[in-house]
């Protein structure tokens, strides 16, 4: 970043386009934006209710924006500004992405506060399998390990 106002600018944004789509009635209020060399690479909000994809948090069409227009699978040499602490999936999608930082307006007890709760989800993937809520059934392990066998012996994969 080339100065120490930046931080704040690229802050701004990522909470502009959270008020701004959450107004519009797009989703939750979320925004983020993806940053490489003091330039905006990527933005997003929240999509979940518009584009009826619960996935599509701020910062995961962020990410994806970001890919896209780079032409990389791999944010290295980027921060994601976010106008609120990501919740386990989208903290999943930053480290999937390797992006270098993480800055954060509203905290998760913010976000609990207006009823967007991600603290039981934080705990349950912590758990064991055996214990989730959710239940996990292993099937045809044998099978699928054919095709990771496969992936190992392949030549021309690109490793991620």
């Amino acid at each position: 970043m080339t100065s120490n106002h930046e931080p704040e600018r690229f802050m701004r944004r990522a909470i502009d386009l959270s008020r701004i789509h959450m107004e519009a009635g797009e989703g939750g209020p979320f925004g983020a934006v993806v940053v490489k060399a003091g330039a905006i690479v990527g933005e997003g909000w929240n999509r979940v209710t518009s584009g009826l994809d619960p996935t599509a948090h701020a910062e995961v069409v962020a990410i994806r924006q970001a890919c896209a227009n780079l032409g990389t699978f791999e944010l290295r040499g980027c921060d994601i500004f976010t106008s609120c602490e990501p919740c386990p999936m989208c903290l999943g999608a930053i480290y999937w992405a390797r992006l270098d930082r993480i800055w954060y307006a509203n905290g998760r007890a913010d976000a609990a506060a207006i009823r967007f709760d991600d603290e039981w989800l934080y705990r349950e993937v912590a758990l064991p399998l055996s214990e989730r809520s959710l239940p996990a059934l292993q099937l045809l392990r044998d099978e699928a390990q054919n095709v990771f066998q496969a992936w190992v012996a392949k030549v021309d994969k690109i490793p991620y």
